[in-house]
């Protein structure tokens, strides 16, 4: 059997060959074939990608150049100020917005006019606020639903219970408190059993009570359903408390993402020391090989064991230095966060 290089060598030296006509087209059934298998493999990892995905507006790129990495069966969660982008993003996921550029593949397949239909049959959303009727019953609500997407009724027990509603499903919406209306606006995105699910800000708005359900909700979504979670927030320590994964973007571009413990790393502990000559300090450090720097008027070190420390401490005073202060600093998320966009976030 020719090899590979043997068959792409015949191609190029021997254009006019029978032999190399039928290996010409072996080898092009051979390039889709390796294409094909990386792009399933792709898929088995990701359920979706972007690439340098873009929205513009007029001289303003609200995303631009966005790359995102979704996993299967995991809840990631997109974060940032307000006005970052998150919004905008999400909508371009789900095919309410064009983009200006780049591309977006949901479970294998482009996001575009031809594909839309199917795309959106596998993804439940829940953009802005949810769109329900109050004056009819949460179970009404659930049944306009599921003759919109043409499933079952059986589905709507299981949902309702997941939610935690089921024993209120006869009341009137308008007397669901806010947490309620935000647990039945995710039912019924629920309701087909989809593959992902998209979550633009679910817990804005919520008393402590009304984020903690919603918190705990999603959180059993991935293992119940198998399915994936998205979603945006501008706070932090809900997306802490939630995520596996995390992107931040910051005046519409990402500039992180990994997973949650990735980020929560960058906040390792490190060694603060006020000193009387900061300089002299950080020569001796050098001298003897012990990484350090200066930073808002104190000399940081990497974590280091009690007697390295205690060692340090001699060697300052020993030649001549007054050390007013050790300590042991670790920087809270938002602090991280403060640190990669400069700019504060609802903790």
């Amino acid at each position: 059997m020719p090899s590979f290089f043997m068959l792409q060598n015949c191609k190029v030296r021997y254009p006019n060959c029978k032999v190399n006509r039928f290996f010409y087209k072996l080898l092009n059934h051979i390039i889709k074939l390796k294409k094909t298998i990386k792009e399933r493999s792709i898929f088995m990892k990701y359920i979706i990608k972007t690439n340098n995905l873009d929205k513009k507006y007029k001289n303003f790129y609200s995303v631009k150049g966005a790359n995102l990495n979704i996993r299967k069966k995991r809840i990631y969660g997109l974060i940032g100020p307000n006005g970052a982008g998150k919004s905008t993003t999400m909508k371009m996921l789900l095919g309410l917005i064009k983009p200006s550029g780049g591309s977006i593949e949901i479970m294998g397949m482009e996001m575009n006019e031809k594909n839309r239909s199917k795309i959106l049959s596998n993804v439940g959303s829940l953009i802005e606020n949810p769109a329900y009727y109050e004056h009819l019953t949460g179970m009404e609500n659930m049944k306009i639903m599921r003759n919109l997407m043409n499933v079952s009724d059986e589905n709507i027990p299981d949902i309702l219970k997941t939610v935690n509603i089921y024993d209120s499903r006869n009341k009137k919406v308008k007397d669901y408190s806010l947490g309620m209306k935000q647990r039945l606006g995710i039912a019924m995105a629920l309701i087909s059993y989809p593959s992902i699910l998209i979550l633009d800000e679910p817990i804005n708005g919520l008393d402590p009570a009304g984020i903690i359900e919603i918190r705990n909700l999603i959180k059993t979504l991935p293992e119940k359903y198998g399915m994936t979670v998205i979603i945006s927030s501008h706070i932090l320590s809900e997306i802490e408390h939630i995520c596996d994964d995390i992107a931040v973007i910051e005046d519409g571009k990402i500039i992180f993402e990994d997973e949650i413990s990735v980020l929560k790393e960058k906040g390792r502990e490190q060694i603060g020391i006020d000193i009387s000559d900061l300089a002299l300090a950080k020569k001796i450090l050098n001298d003897r090989k012990i990484a350090s720097k200066i930073e808002n008027n104190r000399l940081m070190l990497e974590k280091l064991s009690d007697a390295k420390i205690a060692e340090i401490n001699r060697i300052f005073v020993e030649n001549g230095l007054k050390v007013y202060r050790i300590e042991l600093i670790k920087k809270s998320l938002e602090e991280i966060f403060l640190d990669l966009t400069g700019k504060k976030v609802r903790i």
